[in-house]
């Protein structure tokens, strides 16, 4: 399920607005906003340092956190981020308050499994990944660290569907209207010789039979 869940020491800010971010970020901290769960938004301030290594570390969106907010600790999934667009160090944090019942959506990484297993990629074929991630409505304390894709058996022309993947309980797409197309095998000019002339063998029509001689 989710990576392991970590926590963030705060300090309330009792001013908001542009201006107070910008000292916030003058005095080295990160101003960040907690919202959700029916209460009122709270204006916080982060440890610089604490928040880069959460954010480039990976999985920041997809794990839950507990801010500890003078003692009061409070659980929250991160939601978005601004990085600065010269420097790409963090200036705004926005964090979802969890409740017990608190559901999400969140976009998940896609793995791929068992490559060595596929006949199409042994012949040449080539695995075209149309999505990286899949956004997913799943309980906010049960968020996937990634999907599983396997690829035993797939071969040249196979499409792999969403429908094809084994998801955890309570895990659905946000996309519910269609069984969507998550990779396929495709051919590809580095495809094995024999490969490619048993495609052409099958492609070509029967040659006419050979009249007989008088």
């Amino acid at each position: 399920m989710s990576h392991d869940t970590y926590e963030l020491k705060a300090e309330a800010r009792e001013q908001v607005g542009k201006g107070s971010a910008r000292a916030v970020r003058r005095n080295g901290k990160v101003p960040a906003v907690i919202y959700g769960d029916k209460q009122p938004p709270l204006a916080i301030a982060l440890t610089y340092k604490d928040i880069y290594y959460k954010i480039h570390g990976g999985g920041f969106l997809t794990t839950v956190a507990t801010i500890d907010l003078d003692g009061n600790k409070i659980e929250v999934l991160p939601k978005d981020f601004q990085l600065d667009p010269v420097k790409d160090f963090p200036v705004h944090v926005d964090f979802l308050r969890i409740g017990k019942d608190t559901e999400v959506n969140v976009d998940v990484p896609v793995h791929f499994i068992n490559e060595d297993k596929s006949p199409g990629i042994k012949r040449g074929g080539v695995l075209n990944i149309v999505r990286h991630e899949v956004e997913f409505h799943c309980p906010a304390n049960a968020i996937p660290d990634f999907i599983i894709v396997d690829l035993t058996g797939t071969d040249i022309g196979d499409s792999i569907h969403i429908s094809a993947v084994t998801l955890p309980a309570g895990v659905k797409p946000v996309i519910s209207d269609r069984d969507f197309t998550i990779a396929t095998i495709a051919g590809s000019s580095a495809m094995k010789p024999e490969a490619a002339e048993e495609t052409t063998e099958a492609a070509a029509p029967e040659a006419a039979p050979a009249a007989e001689e008088k």
